[in-house]
């Protein structure tokens, strides 16, 4: 079966929405999902947007899809990349296609003389953990991520005169 690989358009954002909701639904958080279709075609490809996607296909049907943007180290001197998103369709797992949506994000981040490409992985998912280790990737254990978001975000930016 061929695998494509092309850059994600506009009138691709109701498909991204479907498999980030799908995407969910499988780390078991559907209800976070907070965005629509809409709001992905504005905020992914409009102008000024820093972060881009990558579509998959086999035999023209889309099966995945890839969001990344560059990120920077201070220990390197140099931009890398951090992926938020690579997703396969369950129907189309096994058959190459995350393996080619990843080498393509490795590829640019070779091409743009990144020092990294970083991404994250619930500590359950080890079809996906066996998948990254087979490909050499090593995980980050000593550093923790930490996120502020939601009302803790808020309350916390919040600015007094």
């Amino acid at each position: 079966m061929s695998i494509t690989i092309r850059q994600a358009r506009p009138e691709d954002a109701t498909a991204i929405y479907d498999m980030i909701y799908e995407l969910a639904v499988y780390e078991k958080a559907p209800e976070e999902v907070v965005t629509t279709p809409d709001e992905i075609r504005e905020t992914l490809f409009g102008a000024g947007s820093k972060t881009e996607a990558l579509i998959c296909e086999m035999e023209g049907k889309t099966v995945g899809y890839a969001v990344f943007f560059t990120s920077y180290s201070t220990w390197l001197g140099r931009n890398g990349i951090y992926m938020e998103d690579l997703y396969i369709s369950p129907d189309y797992r096994g058959q190459g296609a995350g393996r080619a949506l990843l080498k393509n994000i490795a590829q640019c981040a070779v091409k743009r003389q990144c020092g990294r490409l970083e991404w994250s992985v619930l500590d359950w998912n080890q079809p996906a953990i066996d998948f990254y280790l087979s490909i050499g990737a090593l995980p980050q254990t000593e550093w923790v991520r930490y996120r502020l978001d939601g009302e803790a975000l808020l309350k916390f930016a919040e600015i007094t005169e």
